[in-house]
């Protein structure tokens, strides 16, 4: 398997588990440079790579109206304070090939969201950045059908390649997760991540937002472990409830710590097996 090269550090292949993790979307400064220090902390007491994860704008929102975030210039300068003031490398999601250059001076890790994934010209553009590009796989998608994906981002002569699972569509406003995907799209070679906030959203299950369960983060993040995932992924806030997007499916700050340390016990296991 290739590893991903993100700072200092590598995923997949055996190594460590690293987090990807923060809010939803970029909120105001104090709060998200308090979120991430936590995260780090934990991170660096535990012995997990942490990239810092929050949006400049959430295109997809259910409602005109939705929350969506600063926008790209006043984002990508929230991102390089993070950046800077915190020494972490950033991941942070595009959704036009305007946006991969400017994303790519900033962030470590250019996100290609769920929605977007078989979008042809975007992943060539994002795989033509010399950034890493993680692709979620769509709701729509089988894990097989990452394959394509992968090809096309060849073809943009990219071989940093995270692919990450979120859940599949099974009826209305809820989401599967198979437990074959994380085997099936690490076979293509790279580093699996899953998505384990996002994986227990209900969409648009709000009427004109998303609700979530996330009682059950950590149920889904011990069994995706176990099935030999490289990362994870998760939105973080020290009161989801007060959450400018996506709340309801967020974890809390202060619950993260003993989640990490049994998803590290698995990794541990797991890995020797990989």
């Amino acid at each position: 398997m290739n590893t991903v090269q993100v700072g200092n550090f590598e995923i997949g292949n055996g190594k460590p588990l690293a987090l990807l993790a923060g809010p939803c979307v970029l909120e105001e400064m104090d709060r998200c440079l308090l979120i991430g220090r936590t995260i780090k902390e934990i991170c660096g007491k535990l012995g997990i790579p942490y990239v810092f994860k929050a949006s400049f704008d959430k295109a997809n929102r259910s409602s005109f109206n939705g929350f969506r975030g600063p926008g790209l210039k006043k984002g990508l300068e929230m991102l390089q304070h993070i950046k800077d003031e915190l020494q972490v490398p950033i991941v942070t999601d595009i959704h036009t090939e305007e946006q991969v250059k400017p994303v790519a001076k900033v962030a470590d890790i250019i996100q290609i969201p769920a929605f977007l994934c078989r979008q042809t010209d975007l992943l060539y553009a994002a795989a033509k950045s010399g950034a890493v590009v993680n692709v979620k796989k769509g709701q729509f998608m089988a894990p097989a059908d990452m394959r394509n994906v992968v090809d096309k981002l060849h073809e943009g002569g990219c071989s940093q390649i995270m692919l990450t699972e979120r859940g599949a569509t099974f009826g209305y406003n809820n989401l599967v997760v198979d437990m074959r995907a994380f085997p099936i799209m690490r076979s293509f070679g790279y580093p699996v991540v899953f998505d384990g906030t996002h994986s227990v959203q209900l969409p648009g299950g709000a009427g004109t937002c998303s609700a979530g369960n996330r009682e059950y983060v950590p149920n889904l993040v011990r069994a995706a472990v176990g099935a030999g995932v490289d990362a994870l992924f998760m939105e973080v806030h020290d009161n989801p409830e007060e959450a400018l997007c996506d709340g309801p499916n967020m974890i809390y700050l202060d619950k993260l710590e003993e989640l990490l340390k049994d998803a590290i016990a698995i990794h541990d296991i797991v890995r020797k097996q990989l």
